[in-house]
């Protein structure tokens, strides 16, 4: 039995418990139809034991569950046997940031919403240094490293042989603030208008003339799944990550990633600005 659910172990379970309810069954009365024991169906839906695919095909039946990709994209959930390089991390980094990076391995799509910081997926070694040593409260040098590493390596979704598509709307507040100096900035700026060139990566910029837009006080990360109701949303706060999934919250950073993207310039518009950028610098 784990003691430790990992993040995506946890939604897995969440996702049978709804499945279960819906259906307007009892653990108890779902372990009857199973032949097994009310714990084991509690200790499923609480991600600290795994099941089978079969087993997953096996519950959505006795659930009336009649979506075929929702109960295929659980069943493939459960063939998920490696441990992803995140975890040599686990020990020494909270654990939202490891359901950070195990959520973007898995998503098969992302799409950030960012207004004061630089996508940590397109950030350079240099600047992503100056940002988390602004932590508070502050970390110590080997801290400061590991965190480094860890974020460099969350960007290997875009450089993999099925490169993750990505699509980031940056505000111009984020472009012009120099963490690290000029020389960085230059350099950390270049880089997104290189990213921006390939062909799974769009990137949007809000110009300060745009004004007010929804969702202007929030960074969003919004992690597609295989199907719409595994989606995810990360939330960057000062007090940690929250991961949120429930269906009417989805619905709502949907739409406010939907109307940032409005609110952004072209791609091209965008390139331009961050190109005279850095040329104020």
């Amino acid at each position: 039995m784990r003691s430790n659910p990992t993040g995506r172990q946890l939604r897995f379970g969440a996702e049978l418990r709804k499945l279960r309810e819906r259906a307007g069954l009892t653990a108890t009365e779902a372990g009857q139809l199973m032949g097994i024991k009310q714990t084991q169906v509690s200790n499923t839906e609480a991600g600290r034991v795994g099941v089978s695919a079969e087993r997953v095909r096996t519950l959505a039946c006795h659930y009336d569950c009649s979506d075929k990709a929702l109960v295929e994209a659980l069943s493939d959930m459960t063939t998920e046997r490696s441990r992803g390089w995140w975890e040599e991390y686990r020990e020494i980094l909270p654990s939202g940031l490891i359901d950070l990076a195990e959520m973007e391995h898995h998503a098969t799509r992302l799409r950030a919403g960012i207004t004061a910081h630089i996508p940590g997926l397109l950030q350079i070694h240099d600047h992503a240094r100056e940002v988390i040593r602004q932590v508070v409260p502050e970390l110590s040098p080997p801290d400061i490293e590991h965190r480094l590493s860890f974020r460099i390596k969350r960007q290997t979704v875009l450089y993999k042989d099925s490169p993750t598509p990505y699509q980031a709307v940056i505000h111009e507040a984020a472009l012009r603030m120099q963490f690290g100096g000029p020389a960085v900035t230059r350099k950390q700026l270049q880089h997104i208008l290189d990213m921006g060139e390939r062909a799974h990566i769009t990137v949007q910029v809000i110009p300060f003339a745009a004004g007010a837009y929804p969702g202007s006080g929030q960074s969003i990360l919004y992690a597609h799944g295989p199907v719409p109701q595994l989606d995810t949303v990360h939330l960057d706060q000062s007090h940690g990550s929250a991961l949120i999934d429930a269906e009417a919250q989805l619905d709502k950073y949907r739409v406010l990633l939907e109307r940032m993207e409005a609110t952004a310039l072209t791609p091209n518009a965008s390139r331009d600005l961050i190109h005279a950028i850095v040329q104020d610098l």
